[in-house]
């Protein structure tokens, strides 16, 4: 018997939001961001609530069949879907509940962050998110939550204040600092390893206007303009966030039409302070440099800017990712980003340099799973492109790139920004806080039923 037959029989409440390969819904429903990912899940499972989650989890287990999690089906190497398996799909799960006396939110484990932003933003609040408001809450949160905000407010882990979770036994539980604070420590940055997060309760800050745009420069400018952002970065203000990019100028408006498909290389801004001082925080790093190309900042809602890259990213792209984290980019490193940020093989490829120190620096490195709190920044090489046929090109080059970078990193990276690279890659980004992570995954998960992520293996 199929599991799509089984879990008829077997879960019949959840009427046609159980589907199969049969089903005429099956195919968009298997899809996800990545369209690299090409997987066929035995069963897809759209849970309303948190009792049919734990169902399906338990129909998983009894059947011994591959179990995956799917918030917003953001992940670059396809964790949130498996071949032959049970996908638990949680876009039904998609509140987003404002409390601007007490500031904080309450999401479902299925919203995305566009759906935070805009809730938060009519009440000139938000939460440390993304760059792209099309990501799920829940992968980008637990693996960290990397983003505009980072060194005003630090990452998203830092402003989470309860998880509710699903066990692997069923069982449902609360984790914040008085319940279960081995669970929560372990979700703050631990991935999907230990549960099924079904709701996340995040502390919000006063950002209503931001000034953010990009300011760009020729692509032949790239190590000049990186080691004076580099230099920079660290002294800002905390308000000032920016993180530096090779890209090509998307063909479409806002650009003039002269820079359209052009490879620069830039600051792509995010002043969360005083409208008025926004010029003067990012005046030093500029009048540093050679006249830009163009320089874009002006003010505009955070939820504008977090939606800014919706149009360049849409959903069945190919992409393929690397990533590292950095303590320091010398001279020798310089020359390698310069080589292939001009060599971008298509114009939606890209490198982004995030800075992660500021408020992610106040949190230690075994207060959280997220060891990396002395990294300075969080490298990513992404090959992207809409053409199958170019698959091969934009990985090789994202390969090349991360290979000729990684000897100046620091070690391991930002799993949410990792393909699956093996246990050797996951250890590494995790460092000592790995076999801590490991004795808490044998006590909420010991038989490993959530190994689809970047697997913390039960000790």
């Amino acid at each position: 018997m199929t599991p799509s037959a089984a879990a008829r029989r077997e879960l019949p409440a959840f009427g046609d939001r159980l589907i199969g390969p049969d089903d005429a819904a099956y195919h968009d429903a298997r899809k996800i961001y990545n369209a690299m990912i090409d997987r066929h899940p035995g069963l897809i499972a759209r849970c309303a609530g948190p009792e049919e989650v734990a169902q399906a989890i338990a129909f998983a287990r009894a059947h011994e069949l591959p179990l995956a999690v799917r918030g917003g089906g953001h992940n670059g190497g396809g964790l949130g879907t498996c071949d032959d398996g049970v996908v638990i799909d949680l876009s039904l799960l998609r509140d987003v509940t404002v409390d601007p006396q007490a500031r904080t939110v309450r999401v479902g484990g299925g919203a995305t962050w566009g759906e935070v932003d805009r809730a938060t933003g009519e009440h000139g609040l938000a939460t440390p998110s993304g760059i792209i408001s099309t990501t799920g809450v829940g992968g980008l949160t637990l693996g960290g939550g990397l983003g505009h905000l980072t060194r005003k407010h630090g990452l998203s882990i830092d402003n989470l204040l309860s998880a509710d979770v699903v066990l692997a036994n069923g069982e449902r539980v609360r984790a914040s600092a008085e319940e279960h604070p081995d669970l929560f420590w372990a979700l703050r940055g631990g991935g999907g390893n230990f549960g099924v997060v079904t709701s996340f309760e995040f502390r919000l800050h006063e950002v209503g206007t931001v000034v953010a745009g990009p300011t760009l420069w020729p692509v032949e400018l790239g190590a000049e303009v990186m080691a004076a952002y580099c230099d920079f970065i660290p002294g800002a203000p905390r308000e000032l966030n920016g993180f530096f990019a090779y890209l090509s100028v998307p063909p479409g408006p806002p650009f003039p039409e002269e820079l359209h498909l052009r490879k620069t290389c830039g600051i792509v801004w995010c002043y969360s302070g005083a409208e008025e001082d926004a010029a003067g925080a990012m005046a030093p790093l500029l009048e540093a440099l050679p006249e830009p190309l163009l320089h874009g900042p002006g003010p505009m809602p955070h939820a504008m800017l977090q939606g800014a890259f919706d149009g360049v990213y849409p959903p069945g792209q190919q992409w393929y990712w690397r990533a590292d984290f950095v303590n320091e980019v010398p001279d020798a490193a310089l020359e390698a980003h310069q080589r292939f940020g001009a060599a971008m093989p298509t114009w939606q490829s890209s490198m982004h340099l995030y800075p992660i120190d500021g408020a992610a620096h106040d949190v230690g490195p075994e207060d959280t799973a997220w060891s990396y709190r002395d990294a300075n920044f969080a490298s990513v090489f992404v090959g992207v492109d809409a053409d199958p046929a170019n698959a091969g090109l934009i990985r090789d080059w994202t390969i090349d790139y991360f290979e000729a970078l990684h000897p100046y990193s620091a070690g391991g990276a930002y799993v949410n920004m990792m393909m699956d690279e093996g246990q050797e890659r996951v250890r590494a980004s995790y460092r000592g806080n790995y076999d801590r992570l490991a004795r808490i995954k044998a006590t909420y998960d010991p038989e490993n039923a959530f190994r689809i992520n970047q697997n913390i293996r039960p000790a």
